[in-house]
């Protein structure tokens, strides 16, 4: 199943596109995303769909900071039932743990964390944005977007400014330097291997005016009893091992119960439990991979036979028209005709 994202993520879209003189309604019907589904926070939409329209929504309205400018739209709000519990937590360590371990919620394809600073200053560390690139392709606005909100939500909790030292962005400046400056009010780099914001260690022990620890353990109960984080389910598991062998030959179904320290009877009945099969787990990864590098790519078909793990381009078309209906060259055709 492909990654999806909770509609929060576009809130205030629609608005900002229709200031900027654009069309809302003809984006969100081009990218397959119904418009009365933004009417709530919790639908949920494709990851891919909803930062490709990111990306022509900056291109075509001439808004090279679009993310930036949807985050500023934004709160920690957007984050629905977890925003309850980072709110609610005492300190910024343990607001993070919670924001970490609960963010499928909002999106399993988002993670955030704490690293080292990438440029070992003394007293600094790194708090990281990260998109699961394997299963959705990279969107700088996307990633804009993220990490503008990451940052006006820590400035929400504390009340001030972060200790902010400087701010990694994984692509070149989209907009003028002086507007990230204007937004984050420190260093940008770019061009750099993650999405962080750098900032003081001691940001970690801040304590947070709205800590509740009575309602932290009531919205942990929630999260903890409401939600299962797919990529921890046994079909999340082996779904993310056979995609680790990509490109190259799919592993057997006993090789991967052997990566994962389980024996294979026991895989076949946890997939059961789930309601589904290995081969389905396969098919189905091979049918999202499929998807994205045709309709998202100029890869040849070859290519892209040989990146999901076929021998050879006809069996990768057999596929294809069994699980869309189209050739691969008629799906790429429709995909590009809509944008």
């Amino acid at each position: 199943m492909q990654p999806l994202i909770r509609t929060a993520s576009l809130r205030g879209f629609s608005p900002l596109v229709s200031e900027l003189g654009g069309d809302p309604d003809r984006l969100l019907t081009r990218y397959g995303i119904a418009r009365e589904v933004l009417e709530g926070d919790d639908g949920l939409v494709s990851i891919t769909a909803h930062d490709q329209m990111l990306d022509a929504a900056a291109a075509e309205l001439d808004c090279p900071d679009f993310g930036l400018r949807l985050a500023d739209r934004q709160d920690l709000s957007i984050l629905g039932p977890v925003a309850r519990a980072v709110r609610s937590s005492s300190t910024a360590t343990e607001a993070l743990e919670c924001a970490a371990r609960f963010l499928f919620v909002h999106s399993p394809a988002l993670t955030i964390g704490v690293d080292d600073d990438p440029w070992s200053r003394r007293g600094v560390i790194a708090l990281t944005y990260r998109k699961q690139l394997a299963e959705s392709p990279y969107s700088p606005q996307a990633i804009e977007l993220g990490l503008g909100l990451f940052y006006r939500m820590a400035v929400q909790l504390l009340g001030r400014r972060p200790g902010l030292r400087s701010v990694e962005l994984p692509h070149g400046p989209l907009s003028p330097v002086a507007r990230y400056l204007d937004f984050f009010g420190a260093d940008i780099k770019f061009d750099r291997p993650v999405a962080a914001l750098c900032v003081d260690h001691r940001i970690l022990d801040a304590s947070f005016a709205t800590a509740d620890e009575e309602i932290r353990l009531a919205a942990l109960q929630h999260l903890t009893g409401s939600y299962s984080d797919p990529t921890r389910s046994m079909t999340g598991r082996v779904r993310r091992a056979v995609g680790e062998c990509l490109p190259g030959r799919v592993p057997p179904l006993a090789e991967v119960a052997a990566s994962l320290a389980i024996g294979p009877r026991t895989l076949q009945r946890h997939l059961v439990v789930e309601d589904t099969t290995y081969g389905r787990v396969v098919d189905d990864l091979r049918r999202d991979r499929s998807h994205r590098f045709i309709t998202t790519t100029d890869l040849s078909f070859t290519q892209i036979a040989d990146l999901v793990g076929f021998s050879e381009q006809s069996t990768l078309s057999h596929a294809v028209r069994r699980w869309f209906g189209l050739s691969p060259g008629e799906l790429r055709r429709r995909a590009r005709l809509s944008r």
